[in-house]
């Protein structure tokens, strides 16, 4: 029968840990669900840009964004289509520059999921 020191079989199990945990790879972005989803709220349709009280906080890349994001000016009615309001929104977002939840990056076509 083999004996494991405490201290290895500690440092074992962490190393476990941290591997078996995909979202660690991924600290500080946000993970949009297959239906265009962040924690329930849709990432397409009307979207207004609040300062304070957003219900998702968003951080322009130019490379490996969670989300592609098309501006349009009518019918934002599939994934990454945003049409800017200034009221009755169907989603609140504020811009950041750390600790963002949802990278996005501006295109010209073919918005959603990358």
């Amino acid at each position: 029968m083999t004996v494991i020191a405490p201290q290895k079989l500690s440092r074992g199990l962490t190393l476990a840990l941290l591997l078996s945990t995909p979202w660690l790879a991924q600290a500080g972005t946000g993970q949009v669900s297959d239906d265009c989803r962040f924690e329930g709220h849709q990432l397409w349709g009307k979207i207004q840009v609040v300062k304070s009280f957003p219900d998702v906080k968003v951080k322009v890349v130019e490379s490996f964004p969670d989300l592609k994001v098309r501006v349009v000016e009518s019918f934002p009615d599939s994934c990454g289509k945003w049409q800017m309001v200034e009221a009755f929104p169907h989603t609140k977002v504020q811009f950041v520059s750390s600790f963002a939840e949802v990278e996005i990056e501006y295109v010209d076509s073919f918005p959603g999921l990358p």
